[in-house]
């Protein structure tokens, strides 16, 4: 059951990444629905409040260390699937932890024409419902993989009080209003076989 939960819950945000990163627009408010030339993200990626706690996108863009991360997601055209409802949980490989990738690979990334693996890549930085540290913990006792929106599943793993997703250290969790956001300390990619 609760698999089959899951499945239906990252179909569905699998479905509104394929409808954000669609070059069709819907009729009606097209003000609200197109992204304008300064980059201003699309749909409810633009909604701005003073009253509501952050979602997992303003908690991203408000840090210093995930600039990287934040042009990315940008680039990929998915703000909208770190501002749904959620829960979700979002591994957010800091600005150093891009930097351990080979000499030009973010570049070449962020370039129009890698928007497809661009878009996996951070996809895989997903997973359906809220896994703080001590959720990962759990997780790890139960010997659990984690379900990624990909459709990767990942190994959590805890040496002491340090705690690991698919090899990748988890540093902090952040609570947000539509899930958690887990600081790692490098990219996550499958494991080669």
């Amino acid at each position: 059951m609760k698999t089959t939960i899951y499945s239906l819950f990252v179909a569905g945000v699998l479905l509104i990444f394929s409808a954000c990163t669609s070059s069709e627009t819907q009729e009606g408010d097209t003000e609200s629905s197109n992204a304008t030339a300064d980059n201003t993200p699309l749909g409810q990626a633009s909604v701005v409040d003073n009253e509501s706690d952050p979602n997992i996108l303003q908690v991203a863009i408000g840090s210093p260390d995930h600039t990287t991360l934040v042009a990315a997601v940008q680039a990929a055209k998915i703000e909208h699937i770190l501002v749904n409802a959620g829960p979700l949980t979002v591994f957010a490989p800091t600005n150093a932890a891009f930097d351990k990738l080979p000499e030009g690979t973010v570049d070449t990334l962020l370039k129009p024409e890698n928007v497809g693996d661009l878009a996996t890549i951070l996809t895989r930085h997903a997973a359906p419902g809220s896994y703080n540290i001590e959720a990962l913990k759990k997780e790890a006792r139960k010997g659990r993989k984690l379900y990624m929106a990909t459709g990767d599943y990942f190994e959590v793993t805890v040496d002491g009080d340090d705690v690991f997703v698919n090899g990748v250290k988890v540093l902090a969790s952040i609570q947000t209003a539509n899930g958690i956001v887990n600081v790692v300390d490098e990219v996550l990619l499958p494991k080669s076989e």
